[in-house]
């Protein structure tokens, strides 16, 4: 028989993303709800080694459902890395005696949880946290559905200027091992071209590409990368490339970065956080641990940590389709 939860601890690890506050905000309220004591981690890791605690109650978290970036703050730990920096974690967790931990982050953050139940048994829940969706288990992590409004945002606003003076606009966007946001947000920006780790175009038919959409009569076109793309070392060569092998475009460089990471989450995200600290807060009191929450088919359900971490996302092969039949 599992042993009665009666507090458990909630950190941010890792990047931050769009809705860690409101997933914060989910799990403080379900503990309050289950008459369960929670304790913020500040700082992440790194705040668990420090012992950098502070209770939270209901009141402690209103008002901030609608705020990016996390308020628990994050970091990235090195001292977690080590196995004494663990076993102070683990000193200070059990001071206040604490019955579960929940870690909101990306397959860092996980991999770093798992590590630490295995030592010393303790309880652990993940969240997925990463405006990458990179993590097996879940359709979405938090801040996916966020980062995709604010591209197709910029995407819009340069479209705008890349129209009026005839340019190619090469927009690189996050996506460092996998192309989801740019597939995604491409499609939905009208992109000419969608350029992603998992497909290697080559840089002589994306030439090809552009040449055929000037002859089809577009004046001005949008290519998105996402930054883990394999045909150039960076966009800018992608630009130097083009510009030495296309004749009649201004072509420039847009890089979106950590402006992807920011903003208020989308009603999506608000929704996805709640329902994903609710889930981690009550499988924790039924006694699970070391499972990731994740959103498949609709449903909240659980996967192990380490298949989360070890499972690889992949890319929807209907959308690359779809990709190719719209910038025809």
């Amino acid at each position: 028989m599992s042993k009665k939860i009666k507090k458990i601890a909630v950190l941010t690890s890792g990047g931050d993303s769009p809705g860690m506050n409101a997933a914060i905000r989910a799990v403080v309220r379900t503990c309050s709800y289950h008459n369960i004591q929670c304790i913020g981690v500040y700082r992440g890791y790194e705040g668990l080694i420090d012992g950098d605690f502070e209770e939270l109650n209901a009141r402690s978290v209103k008002g901030i459902i609608n705020k990016g970036g996390t308020f628990l703050k994050s970091a990235r730990s090195n001292r977690f890395r080590t196995p004494e920096g663990r076993k102070q974690a683990y000193e200070k967790i059990k001071e206040i005696e604490a019955d579960g931990l929940v870690v909101i982050g990306g397959d860092g953050s996980f991999t770093g949880a798992m590590i630490f139940n295995q030592e010393f048994g303790f309880p652990v829940m993940g969240i997925p946290g990463t405006i990458d969706n990179d993590i097996f288990g879940t359709s979405h992590t938090l801040g996916f559905d966020t980062a995709l409004n604010t591209v197709v945002d910029a995407i819009d606003k340069i479209r705008d200027t890349a129209s009026s003076h005839n340019r190619l606009f090469f927009i690189e966007v996050m996506g460092r091992d996998v192309g989801h946001i740019a597939l995604n947000a491409g499609i939905a920006g009208g992109a000419e071209e969608i350029l992603i780790p998992e497909e290697d175009l080559g840089l002589d038919r994306l030439v090809e590409s552009l040449n055929r959409s000037k002859k089809s009569g577009k004046t001005s076109s949008i290519v998105i990368v996402a930054e883990g793309d394999k045909i150039g070392k960076n966009i800018f060569e992608l630009k130097e490339y083009v510009d030495d092998n296309m004749e009649g475009y201004d072509v420039r460089v847009s890089v979106l970065g950590h402006m992807q990471r920011g903003g208020a989450p989308s009603c999506f995200d608000r929704v996805l956080a709640s329902r994903m600290g609710v889930k981690a807060v009550e499988s924790l009191i039924g006694g699970q641990t070391n499972y990731m929450v994740g959103l498949l088919n609709g449903k909240m359900e659980l996967t192990p940590i380490e298949k989360a971490i070890k499972g690889k996302t992949k890319i929807n092969l209907e959308l690359l389709r779809v990709s190719d039949i719209m910038s025809t």
